[in-house]
C-alpha cells in the first residue's frame, strides 16, 4: 500500500469523526501551545539579555568597581564594597595610554536628575556622563545633531545630548538642536538627540540627557567611581585586552600576586554566564512542567486510537482477508495517529504565537519564536503521535481477519 494511498485513508477517518478527531487534537494543542509560549518567554529574554545588557559594544569590555561574581550573595556583595576601591579618571587615562593589545577606552557614570525647560519639567531623569569615544564603542547613533567632541571634554563644556523622549516632551514642535535646558539647575546647551531606543521591561530607555565626563565630575564630584569600556585591538586579541587591563589595574593598585582583585572586569559572557546560572535551572523546570501537558496528550491520542481500533474491527477483517499485510494496517494507524498530532501541533504553534504576540504588545515582557523551535514543536508533536499509535497499530494489526468479520 503506497503511502498516499495511506494518508487518503487517514484522512477519510478523521473527516467521517470530526467530533472526535477535535477533540482528540486538544490534547496536543494545549500540550503543544503551552510548552512553546513559555519557550518563546525564555527565548524573548535571553535575546534581549543578549541585545540589550549584555551588549557592551564589539571587542569590548567594562572596568568597574564590582565584578559579577561580587553580585552572588549579599555577603559577597558586602565583602567587595569594603575591598574594592572607587575606579576613577586617571584609570581611564592610564588605560587609554597603554596601547599594547587594548585599541581603545572610554569612561562612563551616571546620575539622576531634574531637567526643566521653562515651566515643563522633567523629574528623576537618568544622567550619562560620558567620553566623546563611547559613541564608536557603543554604537550610539544621532537622529539630529551630534555627539560630544574631544574638546568640549577637556573643556568641561555644557552641553548635552538628550534621548528622543526628553526631545518629545520638552520640544514638541521645535528643533532641540542648539536650544538650552536646565539639568540640576544648570543651563546645557543641546547639541544632538539620540535615535529611539525603545523600551526595557517597560522602562523607558530614551529618558536621559547626556553629557561630558568631565563636566559631570566637576559638577557631581570627582570622588565618584565611573565604569571603563575598554576596546581590544580585535576579536583575536581579546582575551589578551582583559589580561593587559587587569595586569595595569593590579598594578597601579600595588596588589601582590596572593591578593585578591580590588575592582571588576565584567564582560558580556559573564552577563550571559550569571543569566544561566540565576535562570538556567528555571528554564529547564519550566520547560520540563509544561511538557507534561504534551505526554497527556500523547495519552489521549493512544486512547483515542484503541478506541479506533475497538471500533473498526470489522473495517480491519475485511482489508485483511482481501490481502492487507499486517505491516499495511500498521501503518495505516500510525499515519492516523501522528496526523492528528501534526494539525494539533501546528494549530498549538499558531496559537502560542498569538499569544506571544499579545503579550508582548501588551506587557513589557519580551518574547520571541525562533524558527528552530518551531520545527522542534512540530517535530515533537508528531514524534508523540507516532510513539503513541504504535500500541494501537500493533492491536489492529495482530487482530485474526475472522473474528474481525462476526464483531458488530
Amino acid at each position: 500500500m503506497s503511502f498516499i494511498e495511506v494518508l487518503r485513508l487517514a484522512i477519510d477517518s478523521m473527516r467521517s469523526h470530526k467530533l472526535r478527531s477535535f477533540l482528540t487534537l486538544l490534547g496536543i494543542i494545549f500540550g503543544v501551545a503551552t510548552v512553546v509560549v513559555v519557550v518563546s518567554l525564555i527565548e524573548g529574554f535571553n535575546a534581549y539579555v543578549d541585545e540589550k545588557i549584555a551588549n557592551i559594544g564589539t571587542n569590548a569590555f567594562s572596568v568597574q568597581k564590582f565584578s559579577i561574581d561580587d553580585f552572588a550573595s549579599v555577603e559577597s556583595l558586602n565583602s567587595a564594597r569594603r575591598r574594592n576601591k572607587d575606579v576613577r579618571i586617571d584609570d581611564l587615562y592610564a588605560l587609554r595610554e597603554k596601547g599594547g593589545f587594548i585599541a581603545d577606552a572610554a569612561g562612563k557614570a551616571g546620575t539622576i536628575a531634574d531637567v526643566k525647560l521653562g515651566s515643563e519639567e522633567l523629574l528623576n531623569v537618568r544622567v550619562n556622563a560620558t567620553t566623546p569615544n563611547v559613541a564608536q564603542i557603543e554604537n550610539i547613533e544621532a537622529a539630529s545633531g551630534r555627539y560630544f567632541l574631544e574638546i568640549e571634554e577637556e573643556k568641561r563644556k555644557f552641553v548635552t545630548f538628550i534621548g528622543s523622549e526628553v526631545a518629545e516632551k520638552l520640544f514638541p514642535v521645535e528643533d532641540p538642536i542648539g536650544k538650552f535646558i536646565k539639568i540640576d539647575n544648570r543651563q546645557f546647551r543641546v547639541i544632538g538627540v539620540g535615535e529611539e531606543l525603545g523600551s526595557t521591561f517597560g522602562q523607558s530607555r530614551d529618558m536621559y540627557v547626556s553629557m561630558p565626563l568631565t563636566t559631570f565630575l566637576s559638577l557631581y564630584g570627582m570622588r565618584r567611581s565611573i565604569s571603563i569600556s575598554v576596546v581590544s585591538t580585535g576579536p583575536e586579541t581579546y582575551d589578551d585586552a582583559i589580561e593587559e587591563a587587569r595586569t595595569l589595574m593590579r598594578v597601579r593598585r600595588k596588589l601582590e600576586p596572593s591578593e585578591k582583585d580590588n575592582f571588576g572586569i565584567v564582560t558580556p559572557s559573564a552577563i550571559n554566564e550569571l543569566r544561566d546560572n540565576i535562570f538556567g535551572t528555571i528554564q529547564v523546570a519550566a520547560i520540563g512542567v509544561t511538557s507534561i501537558s504534551l505526554v497527556v496528550g500523547g495519552i489521549v491520542v493512544m486512547n483515542i486510537m484503541l478506541v479506533t481500533v475497538t471500533e473498526r474491527r470489522k473495517e480491519i477483517g475485511l482489508r485483511k482477508s482481501v490481502g492487507a499485510r499486517q505491516m499495511d494496517i500498521v501503518k495505516q494507524f500510525l499515519v492516523e495517529s501522528t496526523l492528528l498530532a501534526l494539525i494539533g501541533g501546528s494549530i498549538g504553534v499558531l496559537i502560542a504565537y498569538s499569544i506571544a504576540a499579545i503579550i508582548a504588545l501588551a506587557t513589557p515582557i519580551p518574547t520571541s519564536l525562533p524558527i528552530v523551535w518551531v520545527t522542534v514543536a512540530l517535530l515533537a508533536s508528531s514524534s508523540v503521535g507516532l510513539i503513541s499509535g504504535v500500541y494501537p497499530a500493533w492491536r489492529a494489526a495482530r487482530l485474526d481477519p475472522i473474528e474481525a468479520l462476526r464483531s458488530e
